[in-house]
């Protein structure tokens, strides 16, 4: 596979380059190792494509998460406790874990467990590879990427989505690069509030 286009969000790449460009090289040596022929395995039900051998999400990203493993990539999890108070929400907001919990069972509230979750960290780098619904990649940059940099545990996020002409060859309601760059940049220059990468892939 080989990356068409990026976009640089509050100079995301431009500190990827300048802080960590080995990173940036690894991300391209991943990318370019991915054989996409390798990866069209599904055979589509859907009417409009029945019969036809598609690109397979499933298997694509199974071949992202062997090579990003094999470079030291690795999954990160951050826990946290939620309750239904605003007031103790910001309270306990920047606190441990354990210190939230307790926070919260002190003033008489119910603590509820959660998490966020990212399939792959490296120095303080995070990476999203997406070929799922639109959804999610709108969890990932609006959530997922920025509770990770709010909570100093990132410094920046990389969202890695199939372009538009492979996105037209898998499943649909796969996202694609073109529209969710468009819904970053609609949102404004400050927002999602962390330096991002988003990449797009062509087969």
């Amino acid at each position: 596979m080989r990356i068409a286009e990026t976009y640089s969000h509050l100079n995301g790449l431009e500190f990827l380059l300048v802080h960590k460009p080995t990173l940036w090289k690894e991300i391209q040596t991943v990318v370019s190792a991915v054989d996409a022929q390798k990866c069209k395995t599904k055979v589509s039900k859907e009417k409009t494509m029945k019969g036809e051998l598609l690109f397979s999400p499933i298997e694509m990203n199974a071949t992202f998460k062997r090579l990003l493993r094999e470079k030291s990539w690795e999954e990160s999890r951050v826990s946290y406790w939620v309750t239904r108070s605003e007031k103790l929400i910001r309270k306990t907001l920047t606190m441990p874990a354990a210190e939230q919990k307790k926070e919260i069972e002190c003033a008489g509230e119910k603590p509820i467990f959660s998490y966020n979750q990212t399939d792959f960290v490296k120095d303080r780098v995070a990476v999203e590879v997406q070929f799922g619904k639109y959804a999610f990649v709108a969890y990932d940059l609006f959530v997922k990427h920025l509770a990770f940099y709010v909570g100093d545990h990132i410094d920046l996020g990389i969202e890695i989505l199939p372009m538009k002409s492979l996105q037209s060859q898998m499943s649909s309601g796969v996202a694609y690069y073109e529209g969710e760059f468009y819904n970053v940049v609609r949102q404004g220059r400050g927002v999602p509030a962390v330096p991002l990468i988003i990449i797009g892939l062509e087969a």
